[in-house]
């Protein structure tokens, strides 16, 4: 495959279960008809887990290279535990070290990106300070574990958590000393109830200009692809199927055609896991409409 025709492609799938061992989830991605996905190296909710066999880590590479599912094309996340910007010091020790741990795993998956939520000050610092442990926590991490990249996902502004402001990203990479191991996933969902509006093409337009001149483009590793419940600007995380929200179906079509968009993991974690496969082809159609235009 020629760069060219490499740099052509979408990559659209979904967050899809590890359960009985995360060599199952390339399969479970195939059986959707995805050509990414996303996952959970342990269980999500844990602080800890017991380490990847080595069987585990060969069956996941095999089925991988089978079903022709690149580094590029997977996106881990991690434990919805971890706080990188966590005020209190022992919450902060438990956090990077258990980021470190994730950033491992994905190392002895084959796997180069890693999907995280920034972190909270909990009303108890400063959102600078905040913003600086969470700098601080991926520059530990990037010294323990060579490779990995750091992709920080856009929150919705939920209670004290920090990256619902295109600002905030751009501090936390500011901060990060190895800028080529570290970048964003945008999250649709997020992005819009933070309040930038996605409901139109020009909107989009807007947006994604917005985030280039603040945040830089060349920063984007990945997407989740959400529509929502809650409106524009309400700071809350509720997550719909593509179209059945307060986004619509503009925004997706827009991402779908759009070559910035290519050869980066497009994840769903829509509400409907019965109508990924679906809203994958609808992805699908909308980006083979724009490359045969």
């Amino acid at each position: 495959m020629t760069m060219r025709s490499k740099s052509q492609i979408k990559y659209i799938g979904a967050h899809v279960s590890a359960a009985g061992g995360v060599d199952q989830a390339p399969l479970r991605a195939r059986e959707i008809g995805a050509n990414a996905f996303a996952l959970f190296t342990k269980n999500q909710r844990q602080w800890v887990a017991k380490p990847l066999e080595p069987k585990t880590i060969s069956a996941f590479k095999a089925n991988c290279k089978m079903l022709g599912f690149s580094a590029e094309q997977i996106l881990p996340h991690d434990s919805y535990l971890i706080n990188l910007g966590a005020p209190e010091e022992e919450k902060l020790e438990k956090s990077r070290a258990a980021f470190i741990d994730e950033m491992a795993r994905c190392q002895q998956l084959g796997l180069t990106l890693l999907n995280f939520h920034p972190g909270s000050h909990l009303n108890k610092i400063s959102e600078q300070e905040c913003l600086s442990k969470i700098a601080e926590s991926i520059n530990l991490a990037h010294q323990a574990v060579p490779n990995v990249i750091a992709v920080i996902e856009n929150t919705a502004g939920q209670g004290s958590n920090l990256g619902w402001k295109f600002e905030h990203l751009a501090e936390i990479i500011e901060q990060v000393e190895d800028k080529s191991r570290v970048g964003v996933c945008i999250d649709t969902c997020h992005t819009f109830a933070a309040g930038y509006d996605l409901s139109t093409p020009e909107a989009c337009e807007a947006t994604f200009a917005e985030f280039d001149r603040i945040v830089g483009m060349h920063y984007l590793r990945a997407m989740h692809i959400n529509d929502s419940k809650s409106a524009l600007g309400s700071r809350v995380d509720r997550h719909h199927a593509l179209g059945k929200g307060e986004i619509g179906w503009h925004c997706f079509e827009y991402i779908a055609k759009d070559p910035r968009f290519n050869a980066i993991p497009l994840i769903l974690e829509t509400i409907e896991p019965e109508l990924w496969q679906q809203e994958i082809e609808q992805l699908r159609t909308f980006h083979q409409l724009a490359v045969s235009e």
